[in-house]
């Protein structure tokens, strides 16, 4: 049998190769002001990589313009209108860029109601103008808010009416969903009840030239799509009140395809910027048109992408273990200042009462009383 003799094993030779060299217990020394600058130590670390953490999974925002080439999508179109006159004296259609009525994809409902609100729906809807007016304002500095953590679309919610006025009612809500082609269109409202014809439609309101016509309007909802996060409908809490009978409203909406693809929602939907316009009609003032509300929107030839960016896992890991590292030795460096500075600080032992107190002391006094012991002339 033959033995290994006078060679050392491989494991020793693997540890003279360790360049991570240990201290041994006895020559470690463990101090309070060490104990508290580890406790210290730890929670700063635990903070940081907590923060790290957290700016890692929230990610940010990027926004990209790119040409919108699905042409076969549809345009869904949410309508919550209410006009101040009766559902029987106006009437409410759409028209896109082909010429043709786009009623076939959808029917708006017509619900006879009252302009005056109740206490509780006016204050829904006066919270709600606020707040939309507050973010059309202010977007600028709540968009990441907005989009980031998720609180939704701020959408008009008004309670129905408990109440009946006893009277008859004086006001028309207009509320649906339409279904319609991606193309410009004009949706619109006037007196007069629309009549289909093969290449458009037209308005019986010539039945109403004797009628008064108040289009005072209260837009409780006009968006177009799914709602998503940090989108804001501009119009949505809008109120218009006149007392003009000839008045025309006119809304230019520029609606852009918008994709959402974030942490907490993947959906493509629509947004859309509007521009206004109001005018009386008198014809004797060369101030001609149909009284009413138009909504004339149009499609933008690019659209929006909105994803989230983020920073690389091997980054991520790098960044992360060099600011462990780096609050180590930066609160060792501190312990070792504040220990040098307590040994300075701290009183040296009097060396005289030492020395005095010592057992060499002790026995010579303890000689020199001894009654046992004889005295002796010191000058013989």
């Amino acid at each position: 049998m033959i033995r290994y003799r006078g060679k050392k094993k491989v494991i020793d030779k693997v540890k003279e190769l360790d360049a991570f060299s240990k201290v041994p217990d006895e020559y470690v020394d463990s101090t309070p002001v060490g104990g508290t600058f580890s406790i210290i130590t730890f929670f700063i670390i635990m903070w940081l990589v907590y923060s790290e953490v957290s700016y890692f999974l929230d990610s940010n925002l990027a926004f990209r313009f790119m040409p919108d080439t699905d042409m076969d999508e549809k345009l869904r179109i949410n309508i919550d209108i209410t006009i101040a006159m009766p559902c029987s004296n106006i009437g409410a259609d759409i028209l896109d860029s082909t010429s043709q009525s786009v009623f076939g994809f959808g029917e708006l409902q017509e619900e006879d109601t009252w302009w005056e609100l109740t206490p509780e729906q006016k204050n829904a809807f006066e919270a709600v103008k606020y707040m939309n007016s507050y973010l059309r304002e202010e977007y600028h500095s709540v968009w990441q808010l907005l989009w980031k953590k998720g609180h939704g679309s701020v959408r008009a919610t008004v309670p129905p009416r408990k109440t009946k006025p006893n009277r008859r009612p004086d006001a028309c809500r207009l509320h649906g969903v339409l279904t319609l082609n991606k193309v410009a269109g004009n949706f619109h409202i006037t007196a007069g009840k629309s009549l289909h014809l093969p290449r458009g439609h037209i308005h019986l309101n010539m039945l109403f030239d004797d009628t008064p016509q108040n289009f005072s309007h209260r837009i409780n909802r006009l968006s177009f799509g799914s709602p998503a996060n940090g989108i804001i409908y501009p119009l949505e809490g809008d109120e218009k009140i006149t007392s003009d009978e000839s008045m025309l409203y006119q809304y230019f909406l520029e609606v852009v395809p918008t994709d959402v693809d974030t942490t907490f929602e993947s959906i493509k939907t629509f947004q859309y910027s509007v521009k206004e316009l109001a005018r009386p009609i008198s014809h004797s003032k060369g101030s001609h048109g149909v009284p009413g509300v138009f909504f004339k929107y149009d499609m933008a030839a690019l659209k929006i992408q909105v994803y989230q960016e983020r920073e690389n896992l091997l980054q991520f890991m790098l960044r992360l273990f060099s600011i462990i590292g780096g609050i180590y030795v930066i609160i060792s460096f501190i312990n070792t200042l504040v220990l040098t500075a307590k040994t300075l600080l701290v009183k040296k032992p009097d060396v005289k009462r030492h020395e005095d107190s010592s057992p060499k002391y002790m026995k010579k006094n303890l000689l020199l009383t001894t009654p046992d012991l004889i005295p002796v002339d010191l000058n013989q």
